[in-house]
C-alpha cells in the first residue's frame, strides 16, 4: 500500500510540476507571409491567406504581416493591380511591409508605395525576427 501511495504522490508531483513549467500560450496566433513574386496571382493568394487567417481565428485573435522584397515589391506600388486589395487588408488589420534594401536597389520611395505600407530595413531580417518570436512562416 505504501508503494502505491508513493507512486501516486510521485506521479502527482511530476504532472503538476510539468504543467507549471510549460510556457504560456500566446494571446494571439501570429503569421508572417513572405512574398517575393511580381505576380498578381501570388499576391492574391497571399492576401487570401491573410483574410482566411483573420476569418478562421478572428481578427482579434491573430496577427498577420506580409513582407515583400525583391520582385514582390512591385506589387506594393501605387499602380499595382492589387493596390486596392492591399489597402483593404491593411484596413482589416493586416500589416504590409516593404524591404528597405529592395527599395534602395530599385530606387523606390515611400511615396511610390500604397498608403499604409510600412518599411523595414531588411525583409529577410524581418521574417527571421518574426520566426524567432514564434510567428508561423507562410510562403504562398
Amino acid at each position: 500500500m505504501r508503494l502505491v501511495s508513493a507512486v501516486l504522490l510521485a506521479l502527482t508531483v511530476t504532472l503538476t510540476t510539468g504543467c507549471a513549467m510549460q510556457p504560456p500560450r500566446p494571446e494571439k496566433t501570429s503569421f508572417v507571409i513572405q512574398i517575393t513574386d511580381n505576380d498578381p496571382a501570388k499576391w492574391n493568394l497571399a492576401l487570401n491567406n491573410a483574410k482566411n487567417v483573420q476569418h478562421d481565428l478572428g481578427a482579434a485573435n491573430s496577427e498577420v504581416e506580409i513582407v515583400a522584397y525583391g520582385p514582390g515589391l512591385n506589387m506594393l506600388k501605387l499602380d499595382s493591380q492589387v493596390a486596392g486589395r492591399i489597402q483593404d487588408a491593411e484596413k482589416a488589420g493586416v500589416k504590409v511591409v516593404a524591404c528597405g534594401n529592395t527599395m534602395k536597389a530599385q530606387k523606390v520611395t515611400q511615396d511610390d508605395l500604397v498608403p499604409g505600407v510600412s518599411v523595414v530595413p531588411a525583409g529577410v531580417i524581418e521574417i527571421g525576427s518574426r520566426q524567432q518570436q514564434g510567428w508561423s512562416y507562410i510562403r504562398p
